[in-house]
């Protein structure tokens, strides 16, 4: 069987609601306006007393963070600054020490080479004069074995054209010799 319905069930139809939305009815604008002002008062001493010191001290320590790490960064720049100074003028150093240094090999190695052609030059001087005293020796001896054959040739001559014997003296006047 079919349970009974309760004896009073409110319907929609029966007991209509009258006044709307709550928020929109206007007599109970006061306590809203009440409970407005008392949640408003709560949430400002909240945010003023506990909230915003907690915020300004987080603000406050990376504004420190911040300013810290710039310090640092700055710090770090001059002494990268300083050492490329430093390094720099080490590489200057290293370079005007080098030059001086290949100046002065260059110098030795000029001077070496001076000393090497000189020598060579008096070397080729001897061996040229050696050289020109064995040529004129060569040529003295070739002049006088030439005017002796020629001498003698003359004599050779004289005597098989003409019969007579001609002195070794007068052959020699006769040729130049």
């Amino acid at each position: 069987m079919l349970a009974e319905e309760p004896a009073h069930t409110a319907t929609s139809t029966e007991h209509p609601q009258e006044g709307g939305f709550p928020p929109f009815d206007t007599t109970t604008f006061p306590s809203q306006l009440f409970w407005l002002v008392v949640t408003f008062a709560f949430l400002f001493t909240v945010v003023w007393r506990v909230a915003g010191p907690r915020i300004n001290g987080a603000i406050t320590s990376r504004r420190g963070a911040i300013n810290g790490a710039i310090a640092e960064a700055s710090k770090a720049r001059e002494q990268a600054e300083a050492a490329q100074a430093g390094y720099e003028s080490a590489l200057g150093a290293a370079r005007s020490r080098a030059n001086a240094l290949a100046e002065e090999t260059r110098q030795s190695l000029n001077a070496e080479i001076a000393k090497a052609k000189a020598d060579a030059d008096a070397e080729a001087a001897k061996a040229m004069a050696a050289a020109d005293a064995r040529i004129n020796a060569t040529r003295d001896t070739a002049k006088a074995v030439v005017g002796a054959a020629a001498r003698d040739a003359a004599i050779a001559i004289v005597e098989r054209l003409t019969g007579d014997k001609v002195s070794a003296d007068e052959a020699a006047k006769a040729v130049g010799t």
